[in-house]
């Protein structure tokens, strides 16, 4: 079956935009001072030869996608090289259809070959590859002139879900639309990021923060933003730090009226009884901090079919949600049988991936959130615009603005209330038009020159 509107992609081009974090954000053992944000636009055209243009962006965050002994340097530079060769991959593919059976294609049958090639974990390989399937997605949006979620349905679709999922029963004649929020709400509770380097009270300034006129405590975060949700960086090393500081950023929370935490241990912990005996103390001794633990995020390592570990015994004191592990719905699947409730989706692993993964765990009762990459500029769209339409727990993880809110100017003179969180939420409102309506044409930002331009 094809539908006129059918695209493939014709011509891709990729620019870099390097961006230096205000303060220090921690990764586990590493810590990030810079990034690059890799930004593609992807053409493409139909199959009565109409043409559109997409965009896509997202930061190559090195020490999430790949932790390792390897040098930064040397890691930062694979990934800018590989997302060169996907511009190249991408322009030249063959496969045609709506954006999700293109992107899916795409995964399945030439970006595990060239990740191979290049020696990338999958997940460094998936966040380099989002960024030309999300300007895919934006692309044909724009060609049919509607918001991309409009068009996740039967009416432009060309196969159901069992086509790609399974097993295969629950998905028969549904399509991503059949588990998207039918009225997406405009407006999302914001998660603020307290990183492990954070400085909590005046007792922990060192002299060396900025003096640039946002927050530095996180009393006077919460007061700026009115915050209502905190996610609290742990080392998974440590259990006695990781105890206290946890106490110590819910007491914040309990005086300043936020009543939400969750805990990310940051991949690091091998077995779950560390994270009970945090959690098992937390109730005894914090029960008012306990209380408000809406969910444990990734304790566990990424390389989740190596690291089979059972954590049932965590996930029955605590939901428990699978983020850097969870790269695809199969991985989904799998942490679902190890006792894992929730799933924490990034558009980062691909627009395309994060609707299939979404739609196997809504199937089979599992709870979303959607978590931050630290999104800047464009990024910063299609991760919101995900949050409000596969529906989550509470609302978005959202801290771009507190590690280079400069960063994003240009765009939060187009949308203010996505890049600055008020009354603890952020505003999707101006977020209007076709694809992910990100209004470009408003936005003053000069591009650097791309590093590839293809055309097939």
């Amino acid at each position: 079956m094809s539908r006129p509107s059918d695209i493939r992609p014709v011509a891709a081009a990729l620019y870099f935009l390097p961006v230096e974090t205000r303060v220090p954000l921690k990764f586990g053992p590493e810590t990030l001072t810079y990034v690059t944000c890799a930004r593609a636009r992807v053409e493409v055209t139909d199959r009565t030869g109409r043409k559109a243009v997409g965009w896509g962006e997202t930061p190559l965050s090195v020490q999430w996608v790949w932790p390792s002994q390897l040098t930064y340097e040397f890691r930062h530079e694979a990934l800018k090289k590989f997302c060169c060769t996907l511009a190249k991959a991408w322009a030249d593919f063959s496969g045609a259809g709506h954006p999700f059976e293109v992107g899916y294609e795409f995964q399945e049958t030439v970006l595990p070959k060239l990740a191979e090639e290049a020696k990338l974990p999958w997940l460094a390989a998936l966040v380099c590859c989002s960024v030309f399937d999300i300007a895919l997605h934006d692309a044909y949006g724009q060609l049919v002139g509607r918001p991309i979620y409009q068009t996740y349905s039967a009416e432009f679709l060309n196969r159901d879900l069992a086509s790609y999922l399974t097993p295969a029963e629950p998905f028969r004649g549904k399509f991503p639309a059949d588990f998207l929020v039918a009225e997406p709400p405009t407006r999302l509770l914001a998660w603020h990021l307290v990183g492990g380097l954070d400085p909590l009270d005046a007792s922990e300034l060192t002299g060396a923060e900025p003096d640039d006129g946002y927050p530095v405590l996180l009393a006077d975060w919460i007061e700026r933003d009115g915050l209502k949700c905190l996610k609290v960086k742990l080392r998974g090393t440590d259990a006695v730090w990781d105890y206290h500081r946890f106490v110590s950023v819910g007491k914040i929370a309990l005086e300043r009226g936020v009543d939400k935490l969750t805990a990310d241990f940051n991949c690091t912990v091998t077995d779950p009884q560390y994270v009970n005996d945090i959690l098992d103390r937390l109730r005894a001794e914090q029960p008012r901090v306990y209380e408000r633990i809406v969910y444990v995020e990734q304790p566990f390592p990424y390389d989740l079919e190596n690291n089979r570990i059972d954590v049932h015994s965590v996930s029955s004191r605590k939901p428990l949600f699978m983020d850097e592990s969870a790269h695809d719905w199969r991985l989904v699947k799998l942490g679902r049988s190890l006792g894992w409730t929730g799933v924490a989706l990034k558009t980062c692993k691909t627009q395309t991936g994060a609707l299939l993964s979404a739609c196997w765990a809504k199937a089979h009762g599992m709870t979303l959130m959607v978590q931050d990459l630290t999104n800047p500029m464009l990024a910063q769209i299609p991760h919101v615009l995900l949050a409000a339409h596969v529906g989550t727990i509470a609302g978005v993880e959202t801290n771009g603005m507190q590690f280079y809110p400069d960063a994003s100017a240009p765009e939060a003179a187009v949308h203010p209330g996505i890049y600055r969180r008020r009354d603890g939420c952020v505003d999707l409102s101006t977020i209007q038009g076709a694809g992910f309506g990100y209004r470009l044409a408003e936005i003053q930002r000069t591009l650097p020159a791309p590093v590839a331009v293809i055309t097939s």
